[in-house]
């Protein structure tokens, strides 16, 4: 059966990058950005992106489109007789179900936000958000409902295929999100005040580089930069084998990272001048969206319009990911399996269903395991097992596998990428792929346990 392809350009793209911008985009980066020093951060973070995010993208989408299966089965297709790449196909699916397992139960507080805010239920003394966030946690009941909300709305959009489901929503959805995103941007930007937070933001302050610790900055960027696309578990991959052979792969990386790179700045837009307008700290951490915002949102003229549009538009940008991720799980018994697509929707989004319970229990009934010490949850464990662990593994192997001679090889990637019209990827970065990288990648594996 001939592998179903996207119908446009367009559509690929809109997707791909619909897979890449998420939370990481519009909730991490703004307050990692306000926790390490603000322009300083975002220029090394953009560094890191061109050294070894769109690289890594590349390849991805190269051995997606030479294999035109999932990462389960495509080392198999691709790999040289006699080795044994193609054991490490199972990545795909664990990583996915992992990444799922702690990213639905945070895209259903986005969904109970946008209901929250348009309610008028967040309208609240600055001082009692807080404790609102924290008796939402609280109910496994709500939040299980809404876990279940997006579990049932992303895997129905999957059941109607990659044209008719994943393409034709996630071009609704993505040119909404940008839509969104722009009014917003403007409205913060127009905030009295609002030109301290956009100095912050975009002007670098040596000074606040060296209070935040240069190497400090430096790790953190890298990690921004290398998490952001969602690497290393075939997410990504899985998008290239649904590409026609049209367009060259390096201007297609760069346009998704583009878009990509657009959201997470224009979030840093949106949120550093509200926050500077109404004397709010900007390195109010994780809880700068869930419970820093929504104050700032009560402060405003038409609050509770502004509000409910944000929690859109976040809700938006994590069920673009949630779509992308649960079309690599389906996928995956498509391809290695052999199941039909629907088999593979029911069976997938029942045990889906199930396995996001425990980071939704992990709240409240289940708050006494504390995995990683005092103040963790399973949520942490989970994040822990996939981000430092199986990604930088994963990148690893993929990086590996492209350029060296006992896997894919350097030749057969090359010609794999520069097929079609568009930017063609030179010859020179080989040594720098080849050895420079997976070292990169090593290093940043190695903080990641010397930081726990």
């Amino acid at each position: 059966m001939a592998r179903e392809l996207l119908a446009s350009r367009m559509g690929f793209l809109l997707l791909s990058a619909g897979c890449a911008i998420g939370l990481g985009n519009v909730w991490r980066f703004p307050w990692m950005t306000g926790q390490y020093g603000g322009a300083w951060f975002v220029l090394i973070y953009l560094a890191f992106l061109l050294i070894m995010g769109i690289p890594i993208l590349i390849m991805e989408l190269a051995i997606g489109r030479a294999s035109r299966s999932n990462m389960g089965r495509s080392f198999h297709n691709l790999e040289p007789e006699g080795t044994k790449w193609h054991a490490c196909g199972w990545f795909s699916l664990v990583g996915s179900y992992l990444l799922m397992m702690l990213y639905i139960p945070v895209a259903g507080w986005m969904l109970a936000y946008c209901w929250y805010m348009g309610s008028g239920q967040l309208a609240l003394p600055p001082d009692q958000i807080g404790a609102f966030f924290g008796t939402m946690l609280g109910d496994p009941g709500s939040m299980a409902f809404w876990g279940l909300v997006v579990v049932a709305s992303c895997f129905t959009i999957c059941w109607f295929g990659v044209r008719n489901g994943l393409e034709r929503v996630s071009k609704v959805m993505m040119s909404c999100l940008l839509l969104i995103m722009i009014v917003l941007a403007c409205r913060a930007l127009m905030l009295e005040g609002a030109g301290d937070g956009f100095s912050f933001y975009l002007a670098p302050d040596w000074e606040k580089l060296k209070e935040a610790g240069i190497m400090n900055v430096v790790v953190a960027a890298m990690n921004q930069s290398f998490f952001t696309l969602g690497l290393g578990i075939g997410s990504m991959l899985i998008f290239g084998s649904y590409m026609d052979d049209k367009r060259s792969l390096t201007g297609e990386a760069f346009c998704i990272v583009g878009l990509d790179t657009f959201v997470a700045l224009t979030s840093g837009l949106i949120i550093f001048p509200a926050c500077f307008a109404f004397g709010v700290q900007p390195d109010s951490g994780p809880g700068l969206i869930l419970i820093t915002l929504p104050n700032v949102f009560n402060q405003m003229p038409m609050g509770q319009f502004w509000g409910c549009l944000f929690f859109v538009f976040m809700s938006f940008a994590a069920l673009t990911t949630v779509i992308a991720v649960v079309e690599n799980i389906i996928s995956y018994s498509m391809d290695v399996h052999g199941w039909s697509r629907r088999c593979a929707i029911i069976v997938h989004g029942l045990l889906m269903a199930v396995l996001i319970m425990p980071c939704i229990l992990g709240f409240n009934l289940w708050s006494d395991f504390q995995p990683l010490g005092k103040g963790t949850s399973v949520l942490d464990l989970e994040d822990f097992i996939l981000s430092y662990n199986m990604l930088p593994i994963g990148v690893t192997i993929i990086v590996l596998f492209c350029t060296t001679r006992y896997g894919w090889g350097w030749d057969n990637f090359l010609a794999e990428v520069n097929k079609g019209t568009g930017i063609k990827f030179p010859r020179w970065p080989r040594l720098y792929l080849t050895f420079v990288l997976p070292i990169l990648v090593m290093i940043l594996f190695v903080q990641y346990y010397m930081g726990k």
